[in-house]
């Protein structure tokens, strides 16, 4: 009887070890996309000018999506004011139908506006 107890109690301080183990979570890296609030009428301007102004998109060897480095290739433009006043710190890239506002101290895509 003793072995049984004994043994329940190895196995139980067992599959508790491993219950901890797995609930550990790990996160890493930064969602730049989350820190970027742009607000429905903003969007709205957004769209309006790449109609207006015709804007042509660049073309490149990768897809340039959210999380990416943009090429250094690729020319950033100014973010014009009427977008907003927390968009002007960002540049912006006209790729794939869709306006990619990029930091320019990193040339890294921080929001996707399609």
């Amino acid at each position: 009887m003793k072995k049984l107890f004994l043994l329940s109690a190895a196995v139980m301080m067992i599959s508790t070890g491993a219950f901890a183990q797995s609930t550990v979570v790990t996160t890493t890296g930064t969602s730049h996309a989350a820190a970027v609030q742009i607000e429905p009428q903003y969007r709205t301007r957004i769209k309006s000018y790449v109609t207006e102004h015709h804007l042509r998109p660049v073309t490149t060897k990768e897809k340039i999506v959210v999380g990416a480095t943009v090429p250094s290739d690729v020319t950033l433009e100014a973010v014009p004011e009427d977008w907003g006043p927390s968009l002007t710190k960002y540049r912006y890239v006209y790729s794939g139908d869709r306006v990619m506002l990029v930091d320019p101290g990193t040339r890294a895509v921080v929001q996707e506006i399609d």
